[in-house]
């Protein structure tokens, strides 16, 4: 409102005849306010904005809050879940180094079997090969004296007897 409408308002408010009257003016002048200013009742004022700057600081720290309590229950959860498969982990190794000692030895010992299978086929051949050596030689001495007699016999009948 300007200041003429403003004066124009007192004046008729001075001299209106009774209070009907005048109720009837100031009702006229919020309508006109009122029209002049839709947004009027929208208006937030300092003190709202402080109260609702006040409740969205709290409910900004309940907020942060809860997280922080969340992302610590989660912290925990997750460092029980990685201690449970470390532990489960740790016993599959112990299992496994157990196995793996388990198939060494096992390795070892046939191995070992096989190694005296080895000295045992390289003894029976060695003997096999004595035997073998032992029978030629025979067979040889056999030859050698058929052969020696042979040639004596051929020689006693080529050759001229002197009587």
């Amino acid at each position: 409102m300007s200041a003429a409408s403003l004066i124009d308002l007192y004046d008729r408010l001075a001299n209106a005849p009774d209070e009907r009257t005048r109720a009837k003016i100031i009702a006229e002048a919020f309508e006109m306010l009122e029209a002049r200013y839709p947004h009027l009742p929208d208006l937030a004022t300092r003190q709202n904005l402080s109260e609702t700057e006040l409740k969205l600081v709290k409910e900004i720290e309940q907020v942060r809050l809860e997280l922080t309590r969340e992302i610590e229950q989660v912290r925990l959860e997750l460092t029980r879940e990685i201690e449970q498969v470390r532990l489960e982990l740790t016993r599959e190794i112990e299992h496994v180094k157990h196995e793996t000692e388990q198939v060494r030895a096992e390795l070892k010992e046939t191995e070992l079997r096989l190694q005296k299978e080895i000295e045992q086929v390289r003894a029976e051949l060695k003997v096999d090969i004595a035997r073998a050596r032992a029978n030629l030689l025979q067979w040889s001495f056999v030859f050698w004296l058929t052969q020696f007699g042979a040639i004596a016999l051929l020689l006693w009948r080529l050759w001229p007897t002197a009587g």
